[in-house]
């Protein structure tokens, strides 16, 4: 199977997921609507955290995919299951948004934390199976740029776990490093490309 095939099928999960989260933003017909609309705060401050991680996510696996020669079944499946992950990101986020301010906040942070720690491991997963030994890489892959993709990664399920864990002594704290974590990114990703 050509490569591209898995980067159309990837974008597609990507955009639907993305394009889901909005599905999170709802008020309540017949209450008035200016205080409808400010009390589902957590809810745009939830979409746009989410939002812009599968951002940051998707311009990974496109970095990633830019690297790959040649895709195999292992691949596929790899992809198929970091895939899944993605499409479910909506889900926590949602349970994030209307739970963070209740006595149910600690289970909401932790489906955010464990979802976005899965995912960060599978797209590792993904990275490590074609980078190992340049199974799948492109001929021409350049050595220190897929030593530079390797060592980015590896970083994303540590720091995930740990702000899942910070949800055990305090969810919104835990909220907000999920929301410090997508800023660094960006700001990160951003320096970088300038660099480049």
């Amino acid at each position: 199977m050509p490569k591209n095939r898995v980067e159309a099928f990837s974008d597609g999960i990507f955009a639907f997921a993305a394009t889901l989260l909005i599905l999170n933003l709802a008020v309540t017909p017949g209450r008035p609507l200016g205080g409808e609309l400010a009390g589902i705060w957590t809810s745009y401050l939830a979409y746009a955290v989410s939002f812009v991680t599968i951002g940051i996510i998707w311009v990974n696996h496109h970095t990633l995919m830019h690297q790959i020669g040649r895709v195999d079944r292992t691949f596929l499946m790899l992809s198929v299951l970091f895939l899944m992950l993605i499409a479910f990101i909506p889900f926590p986020t949602r349970i994030l948004a209307l739970y963070i301010r209740t006595g149910d906040a600690l289970p909401a942070a932790l489906a955010y934390g464990i979802t976005l720690t899965v995912t960060a491991t599978l797209i590792n997963a993904v990275w490590w199976y074609a980078a190992t030994g340049r199974r799948l890489l492109r001929q021409d892959a350049d050595e220190a740029v897929v030593l530079g993709i390797g060592r980015s990664y590896i970083i994303g399920p540590v720091i995930y776990l740990g702000a899942t864990l910070v949800a055990l002594i305090n969810p919104l704290a835990s909220a907000g490093l999920y929301l410090a974590i997508a800023v660094f990114y960006v700001l990160e990703s951003s320096i970088f490309g300038r660099r480049s």
